[in-house]
């Protein structure tokens, strides 16, 4: 469709190919909407006082479950995206076409569904390398910049805390040995990569320094240890989607454990 314009049949075969594709990643997008709110609220519920973080994790082990699953569809969804660049392509022909027909002043009934106003929105959200995560993120940042009375470490303990519960069941032999099958393994990675990307955006120093709370060579090392077809989509996150890795104060193994 985009290399013939002047080909109607072509284009119309292109548009109705296009359409349904445009509407899913319209569903996609109003989901992350719903997922920043409801990470938002279980962050809420996850830091109130007066329970420490470890407090917490343990008297909520279902909403801390529920933000683990939040984590795990997050990278799982990213790692789709990532490896998809036909998303993209397919989405600039929809709004190439409908920037066209507003041209000439015709309206077509998929942009009922998606106008160019919720197309410009949903553009950004997919120019994002990361997109979920990068939404999570965001979420995370202005949760603790809009809970000014809720020590930060409120939030980082949380995270760093889920990010430690998982490295140690994915590196302690007792605990891997009771995992029945590999999703288990797979989904223990991913929410333990999810919560260290957030605590490197949320904390001042970040993951990576020797200050920080997460043993940063310990869950690299874990990941590692994997089928590297398993794995790297989540190296890459940490290498390419968190703030602090080329940062003064990341020690120079991890950035080799990372290259």
């Amino acid at each position: 469709g985009i290399s013939n314009p002047g080909d109607l049949a072509l284009q119309e075969k292109a548009w109705n190919a296009v359409c349904p594709l445009v509407a899913k990643l319209k569903r996609f997008y109003e989901f992350s909407l719903r997922l920043e709110n409801a990470l938002r609220s279980l962050l809420e519920a996850l830091t109130s006082p007066p329970y420490a973080p470890m407090q917490h994790l343990e008297r909520e082990q279902a909403l801390a479950k529920q933000f683990a699953e939040i984590l795990h569809f997050t990278l799982s969804f990213d790692e789709l995206k990532m490896t998809n660049p036909a998303i993209q392509n397919d989405f600039s022909y929809y709004r190439r076409t409908i920037s066209r027909n507003r041209l000439n002043n015709q309206q077509l009934e998929a942009e009922n569904e998606v106008n160019n106003e919720m197309a410009n929105r949903m553009s950004l959200f997919y120019a994002e390398a990361t997109p979920m995560l990068k939404t999570l993120s965001n979420a995370t940042t202005k949760f603790v910049s809009e809970n000014k009375t809720l020590p930060i470490e409120d939030t980082t303990d949380c995270l760093s805390t889920m990010a430690c519960v998982c490295r140690v069941m994915l590196e302690t032999p007792e605990y891997r040995c009771r995992f029945t099958n590999t999703d288990t393994m797979l989904f223990c990675m991913r929410v333990m990569v999810g919560v260290i990307i957030l605590y490197d955006h949320v904390h001042p120093v970040g993951a990576f320094a020797k200050t920080s709370k997460i043993d940063m060579k310990g869950c690299i090392k874990v990941l590692k240890e994997q089928p590297s077809n398993s794995v790297e989509g989540l190296l890459n996150a940490l290498r390419y989607t968190t703030r602090h890795l080329h940062d003064d104060s990341t020690s120079k193994q991890i950035r080799a454990l990372l290259q």
